[in-house]
């Protein structure tokens, strides 16, 4: 089989590396791929969101099936075009139901509808009528931009100036072009913070082990929202008790509910949830695996990606295993200093002999080859994960693997699964 990924970062390094594994695959292609990718598959350099030049590829190259990976092109059709127009299968969700991502009131207005728990919120088009609430909130607030931002549309306000600050950023300088022209302004919920990423046919939902995100930039949760600066799994707060609450309330629900709306979802749904005192909620959901999470996750997957994503695809994930192993995994991002504002690219990575250590895997998220080089090309560079029997173990093994490794500029969080 010839298999076509979209996208280039560790989350698509991630699945790359699994994909490989399944003997009766014989290529991969990836658009646009990256350094580490290229070790195992063809790059090819067309961005994700150029959809007219991924139709125009999958036709002329031979492609059996198809993994959409990131948001943008999910929320812009490329599974239906490349189904109706190159007659592709594909994993991941349709323009209509990756909705449930690409528009945050959509995803809180299914939620109220289907009584879904989530926070409070209000919905503002209006600028002055968007400060005028901020203002007689108490404080923190969250202000999120309907859109899609790169995971950064989300703003957790202290205080009024910051929460005037982010309204602005959104509305008035159109920091995130049209995602911002409406916003929403959320209670804040407090708790423990869970990520669940589950496999589903639009029938079956299939859970795979929780994890916790570490999305500030800073040691201690300080600093601005990133993409993730790192994960643990399993998330050791969600206990077997809760996983069946989510199940009952949130999971199935949320599955029913896209199918009422004529929306199926079949591919992996991400749910972020919090713990509250009043039980778990939805604080967010994503039409795809997250990232770093998938760098975190897959590592403990034993049945084989592929046959899981073909069996979502065919709408026979009831009749396909899907297991982890036990244990844990920790994964630390190493990031460009700067990261999530402005940073430099085109530095030299050492990877030391981290690369040889066993149980540690390393996912390139920002990089490219050149040369025979390797060079830093984004703000999260590599995804440093390792998998161990126990929590601290990963942990302390990951971190010793990040120590071997070293480029111009490079940072990391020192606290990932500590705090």
């Amino acid at each position: 089989m010839n298999i076509l990924i979209i996208g280039g970062g560790g989350r698509e390094h991630a699945i790359a590396k699994l994909i490989a594994k399944n003997p009766k695959v014989s290529k991969i292609y990836a658009l646009p791929g990256n350094g580490g990718i290229s070790q195992l598959a063809e790059c090819v350099k067309i961005s994700a969101e150029d959809i007219d030049g991924i139709i125009s590829f999958a036709k002329t190259h031979p492609v059996d099936f198809a993994i959409v990976a990131p948001d943008d092109p999910l929320a812009l059709g490329a599974v239906d075009r490349l189904e109706a127009e190159a007659g592709v299968k594909c994993f991941g969700p349709t323009k209509n139901a990756a909705i449930i991502e690409s528009s945050k009131i959509f995803a809180k207005e299914l939620m109220t509808k289907y009584h879904i728990p989530t926070a409070g919120y209000k919905i503002f088009d209006d600028i002055d009528k968007a400060l005028s609430h901020a203002a007689l909130s108490d404080c923190p607030i969250v202000i999120k931009a309907d859109g899609l931002a790169k995971g950064k549309g989300v703003t957790v306000a202290e205080n009024f100036q910051q929460a005037k600050d982010a309204i602005i950023s959104c509305m008035k300088d159109k920091s995130f072009g049209a995602s911002g022209e409406r916003i929403l302004i959320e209670e804040c919920l407090s708790g423990h913070e869970v990520t669940v990423l589950a496999f589903t046919d639009g029938h079956t939902i299939v859970p795979m082990v929780s994890s916790m995100d570490h999305k500030r930039a800073y040691d201690g949760n300080k600093g601005p929202n990133t993409g993730g600066m790192g994960v643990i799994a399993p998330n050791p707060y969600y206990t077997p008790e809760i996983a069946d609450e989510c199940m009952r309330t949130i999971f199935l629900p949320t599955i029913d509910a896209m199918n009422k709306e004529g929306r199926t979802f079949k591919g992996c749904l991400y749910f972020g949830l919090m713990l509250t005192a009043d039980g778990p909620k939805v604080i967010e959901y994503n039409c795809r695996f997250g990232d770093p999470e998938a760098e975190a996750v897959l590592p403990l997957m034993e049945s084989d990606l592929l046959d899981v994503m073909m069996a979502v695809r065919d709408e026979r994930l009831a009749d396909c295993p899907v297991k982890f192993r036990d244990g844990a995994s920790c994964c630390v991002v190493c990031a460009s200093s700067g990261y999530p504002g402005s940073y430099l690219t085109g530095y030299p990575i050492d990877f030391g002999d981290a690369g040889d250590m066993a149980g540690v895997e390393i996912f390139h998220a920002g990089t490219k080859s050149e040369g025979g080089k390797i060079l830093t090309s984004g703000g999260r560079v590599l995804a440093v994960t390792a998998v161990s029997d126990d929590a601290e173990s990963a942990r302390s093994k990951a971190y010793e693997a990040v120590s071997k490794i070293s480029f111009e500029g490079m940072r990391y969080r020192s606290d990932i699964g500590g705090c």
